[in-house]
């Protein structure tokens, strides 16, 4: 049945009694599909029936679906006609986030949270100012998305709308990557555990109306007070004391009632919020089953077991992770936070250890920055573990918060550099050019596991400043030991101190690759000195004597070319009067399309055979 939905106009024509068989059809692709790819399983298996009943009530693309996070398209894409999973996030084939450039049906590539809401009202807005008056704006945003400061103050602002033509759907499956955090998630649990306002009136008024004489009136008065029944019996006043009419909460794997709400919702003419309660990695056991994270994303895995075919090795994540506990060992005043995902950032053994010592702001990394100045400022020192893409979101915190106030908070930076199958928005390409900017910010990228624990020890030590340590996704080489030492610079390649051709700066990750580059430059004849500066930001006084006996520097950074670590040695220099030429290599700026790492990496030059290429030439 699956092939025969080309389009959602095709879905629409379908009839209803079939649309079981063709949840159980999909859950079945997905399954078998991701199987193969890898990919954002589990958040899937739980959207199949909303995103069937969304596109069989609203008319995309002339209603604007505006999906949050965008890792739910899955099923919104083979509705859309998009069926060739074959290599889902692989170099030419679909992205696994909305893609404008697959589909008409696509609004949003951005895959950073609670954005959605301030999309959808825009979008609605101009719609409304252009006369569209027809058109329909849809906003699905999960649980866990709604625990974004973004999120509301959106909300405050869709509120004073009061003829906006808008439909918010929470996707409520009580988790974002983990079990969702804080007072909205408690708020929410009241939400799916108390008997529905709606129905308990529906009660009332067959009960109260077939009273003789007075039955009428008296259902009159109870629904004149129905404010107050509706505190007591579903406190849904959060929302609607905003002035957001709340519908639900509302089985999500129940698509006839999910057609009837989103009707309903799309008739009020005004802000209305849908409350769909669905379950992640419904309808696959080992999804259900896995306690982690219910298969939010998976790599290659045995459709019948969801075992990995693929042994994922030691990562970088996991070096950081020891390093955290036996710090934490030593010192009680490191204390740690996460922005939802305390897993994928290596914190859940130092979090078994030390639970009290651990904080889960939810998706509100703003709000985790400027609170880690606090924590600071009374004496101890936090650690922020993020994806280093989720730091370009709270720039503001950590320049006027942090830096400003000389704060020592630790920031440490997963998934830096090129992340691949992810798409543009996860790069990690921004940080160190954003770092460059900060003033008295110290920042460190290790070279492999080894060194993110000497970085850390360091780190936890500046008590007057920002540090950040960052590193990349996957696994990091075998340990690359120093071959000298000059002064706070590692020399791993052509020892001593007389003058070379070439000096070669090697930052964190790709340090690998500038040891490539000097091989093939020294076969050309060239003389060559590699050095790891350590902590690469500010630029060192020993980076700067290095330079002083070379006829020109490379930099090699998996970062934007632009105002990184490159461009802050050019500036030493001029600074210092050294007249070596500056050849900084790294990310050019421009949005990268999802592939293997190693296939972005080739696309950009930043190889071994490339480099040396360009220098030779």
């Amino acid at each position: 049945m699956l092939s025969t939905i080309t389009s959602p106009t095709a879905l629409r024509r379908l009839p209803a009694s079939r649309l079981p068989a063709l949840a159980a059809e999909i859950r079945e692709f997905l399954v078998t599909q991701v199987a193969r790819t890898g990919g954002h399983l589990g958040p899937n298996l739980g959207v199949v029936e909303l995103t069937i009943a969304l596109h069989r009530v609203f008319e995309s693309p002339h209603d604007t679906i505006v999906f949050d996070t965008g890792h739910i398209s899955y099923v919104h894409k083979l509705l859309t006609g998009r069926q060739d999973f074959s290599r889902l996030r692989s170099q030419g084939g679909l992205s696994g986030y909305p893609s404008r450039a697959e589909s008409e049906h696509d609004v949003v590539e951005n895959s950073h949270a609670s954005t959605s809401l301030s999309w959808a009202e825009g979008i609605a807005i101009a719609h409304q100012l252009k006369g569209d008056r027809q058109r329909h704006t849809v906003a699905v945003i999960g649980d866990g998305a709604l625990t974004g400061g973004m999120a509301w103050e959106a909300l405050n602002n869709i509120a004073a709308r009061k003829d906006l033509p808008l439909v918010v759907v929470v996707n409520d499956n009580e988790r974002s990557y983990a079990p969702t955090t804080g007072g909205l998630a408690e708020h929410l649990s009241m939400l799916r555990t108390t008997q529905g306002y709606e129905r308990v009136l529906s009660l009332g008024k067959r009960a109260i109306s077939g009273a003789p004489v007075v039955g009428r009136p008296a259902f009159e008065t109870l629904h004149g007070i129905k404010k107050g029944i509706k505190d007591i019996v579903a406190p849904q006043g959060l929302f609607e004391d905003l002035g957001i009419k709340y519908v639900g909460p509302v089985d999500g794997h129940d698509e006839h009632a999910l057609e009837v709400a989103l009707r309903q919702a799309k008739g009020y003419g005004s802000p209305v919020l849908v409350h769909v309660l669905t379950k992640k990695g419904k309808g696959y056991r080992p999804a259900r089953q896995h306690a982690d994270d219910q298969f939010h994303a998976v790599g290659v895995i045995n459709p019948e077991t969801g075992l990995p075919l693929e042994v994922s090795g030691r990562s970088w994540t996991d070096d950081f992770s020891d390093s955290m506990v036996a710090l934490g060992e030593e010192r009680d005043d490191v204390v740690a936070l996460t922005a939802a995902m305390l897993i994928p950032v290596g914190l859940r053994d130092f979090s078994l250890k030390f639970p009290e010592r651990v904080i889960d702001v939810g998706i509100a990394e703003q709000h985790a920055v400027t609170m880690a100045a606090g924590l600071a400022y009374a004496g101890l020192h936090p650690v922020v573990a993020i994806y280093s893409t989720f730091l370009n979101r709270a720039f503001d915190q950590l320049l006027m918060d942090c830096a400003l106030h000389r704060a020592g908070v630790t920031f440490v930076l997963d998934r830096a550099g090129v992340t691949g199958s992810d798409g543009a928005s996860h790069n990690g390409m921004w940080d160190m050019t954003l770092a460059n900017v900060v003033p008295g910010l110290h920042l460190a990228a290790p070279r492999d596991g080894e060194q993110i624990e000497l970085a850390l020890r360091r780190s936890v030590d500046i008590t007057d400043a920002p540090s950040v340590i960052r590193f990349a996704k996957g696994n990091p080489p075998a340990p690359i030991p120093a071959l000298e030492q000059h002064g706070t610079v590692d020399v791993l390649h052509g020892p001593g101190e007389e003058h070379v051709d070439t000096l070669v700066v090697a930052v964190g990750s790709m340090v690998p690759t500038a040891l490539g580059v000097a091989a093939r430059l020294e076969d050309a004849g060239r003389t060559v000195r590699v050095v790891d500066p350590v902590w690469a930001l500010p630029v060192g006084a020993d980076v700067v004597q290095e330079a002083r006996r070379a006829d020109q520097v490379v930099v090699i950074e998996d970062n934007l070319v632009s105002g990184g670590v490159g461009s802050a040695i050019t500036l030493a220099l001029q600074q210092a009067g050294v007249t070596a030429r500056v050849r900084p290599f790294g990310i050019p700026k421009e949005f990268l399309d999802h592939a293997s790492r190693g296939q972005v990496l080739a696309a950009i030059g930043l190889t071994p055979d490339a480099i040396a290429q360009a220098l030779l030439a």
